[in-house]
């Protein structure tokens, strides 16, 4: 079926110039309105009004455009259909076999500091979207194009013939509802911030956790599998408007592969997971993870030593694992890196050097990560029949938020290094105890259902790597419940510990902190990870 006649209607007029001049050559009628049509004439390309397709002016200050039935018959008319040829012919509509629509940039209006309630309104497009749902619709006789994207390919297939596939039309089609579903959950997610008052409207901040979640993913990447080689998997990102293609991503998502083989879904969950905990230091840091769990982590006031520092920890379960680096990764580093068997790095950037020491090592996946961070995004996690949604665990500590409860004051270097086994603590899944000496992680006990045993844990793990821990200190990412974990820590030799109180049993515990001559202080907030 021959394209005759298309109607474009665009916002955004990158590329409309080009892709409508193929059309003309063609020999295809163009119809359009307001803005796209003066563009396209200034472009010295043949244009005919819609309000002469209509018999009605625009209207409203610009509402009512292509609100009409010879627009919107012309696009669902079934060419198949007897029934329907008769309605056309009985009424004078035309058909309309291409349409070209992008919409009111909705979502960077929105995003303005200074918006008022009547601009967010105005700026809710009604038209566009109403024709590429008719145009989708009616996708077996009607091409609908959303994405400039998407120009030179339909320009190409129509100059074989002025047709394009059913294929085509199809995946066109999809990709108008996908972007029109997402367009109206954004609407529908911004008017949230609406109130009124007195008949009046007002912006207020929108409500932390909404009454209604709107999610457009769309998928970037499929994985071999997914947890298990039993399982299908697919990395999918936040859907974004034709205009932000090309744009870089943010986080993980947004990471440029410099290096190695295929990732898997695993990689992906531990490569998070470092990122996340490397993100927490101001310092040079390193945090090496196995099975979503750190088994390494420091700071330093270098990479190289940041890395050797916090490879001590656990070098034997750092084998195979994922490492993240808060800064560039140079060439000192990676020297010491390349005695390792590693998974994964993510690095913000690469010196060219270091690149070229872990060339040589062709499994090995470097992942340079974009600038910036989702870290205000919703958690979702799945459950049967619905869907937990929270707020980020974004709480950072200071030293102010600190109370000290045992008789003894922690010093200053304990006061610090328990601030930092605090970061380390919190990204460690729960029940969670960190050892650490300044700028070090020495002894991990993750996932434990006792917090004895998590103390335990870490205690062996240090014991395995050759860590002594006389005078390290301790965080636990909740109370202790009873005094037997601040027992077998002093033991140990930690000799201060952090943790947020709030037990019915905190005097016992205090007691068995004070009795060891442990310095222990209250910081008042749980980092439960789950």
């Amino acid at each position: 079926m021959a394209i005759e006649r298309a109607l474009i209607s665009v916002y955004d007029k990158t590329g409309v110039a080009e892709f409508t001049r193929a059309l003309v050559a063609l020999g295809i009628e163009i119809i359009s309105t307001g803005g796209t049509a003066q563009f396209l004439r200034d472009a010295g390309m043949p244009v005919r009004d819609v309000s002469e397709l209509t018999g009605w002016p625009e209207m409203l200050g610009g509402r009512v455009k292509t609100l009409h039935p010879k627009v919107h018959g012309g696009l669902l008319y079934r060419r198949e259909r007897a029934d329907d040829r008769e309605a056309i012919g009985t009424h004078g509509i035309v058909p309309i076999d291409l349409v070209v629509v992008n919409l009111y940039p909705f979502e960077a209006t929105a995003a303005k500091k200074e918006l008022t309630a009547a601009e967010l309104i105005e700026n809710i497009d009604i038209g566009g979207p109403t024709m590429l749902r008719s145009g989708a619709k009616n996708f077996e006789s009607v091409c609908v194009v959303c994405d400039p994207g998407d120009y030179a390919r339909v320009a190409a297939e129509l100059a074989g013939g002025r047709e394009l596939s059913l294929g085509t039309r199809l995946d066109l089609a999809r990709k108008v509802f996908a972007l029109t579903s997402r367009y109206d959950g954004m609407i529908a997610t911004e008017l949230e911030r609406l109130t009124a008052n007195d008949e009046a409207l007002a912006l207020g901040t929108a409500p932390e956790l909404p009454s209604r979640l709107h999610l457009a993913l769309e998928r970037k990447q499929a994985m071999r599998y997914g947890e298990n080689p039993h399982q299908k998997a697919a990395l999918y990102v936040s859907a974004r408007p034709a205009a932000a293609a090309g744009r870089a991503g943010v986080g993980l998502a947004g990471a440029r592969q410099l290096q190695g083989k295929e990732l898997s879904y695993n990689n992906l969950v531990d490569l998070d997971a470092a990122w996340r905990l490397a993100l927490e230091f101001g310092k040079p840091a390193a945090a090496i993870i196995k099975h979503n769990n750190p088994c390494g982590a420091a700071e330093q006031e270098n990479l190289r030593d940041a890395y050797l520092r916090a490879l001590e920890c656990d070098p034997v379960s750092a084998f195979g694992g994922v490492i993240a680096f808060n800064r560039p990764l140079n060439s000192a580093t990676a020297t010491e890196l390349a005695k390792l068997f590693v998974e994964c790095v993510a690095a913000p950037a690469y010196e060219p050097a270091a690149l070229e020491q872990l060339a040589g090592k062709k499994n090995l996946r470097l992942m340079e990560m974009p600038a910036g961070n989702d870290e205000s995004a919703l958690e979702l996690k799945r459950i049967s029949g619905g869907v937990l949604v929270q707020e980020p665990d974004l709480r950072r500590l200071a030293q102010s938020d600190l109370t000290v409860v045992s008789k003894r004051a922690p010093s200053a270097e304990e006061m610090k290094t328990m601030l930092f086994a605090w970061k380390v603590c919190k990204h460690v899944k729960s029940n969670a105890i960190v050892f650490a000496r300044p700028g070090q992680a020495v002894g991990i006990g993750a996932g434990q259902m006792s917090r004895v045993d998590s103390v335990k844990i870490a205690v062996m793990k240090a014991q395995q790597a050759q860590r002594a821990l006389q005078g390290s200190v301790v965080a636990s990412d909740a109370f202790f419940p009873f005094p037997d974990g601040v027992e077998e820590a002093a033991k140990a030799g930690a000799t201060a510990v952090i943790q947020p109180g709030g037990s019915v049993r905190d005097a016992d515990v205090i007691a068995a902190a004070d009795q060891a001559g442990m310095a222990m202080v209250f910081c008042g907030v749980r980092h439960f990870r789950h």
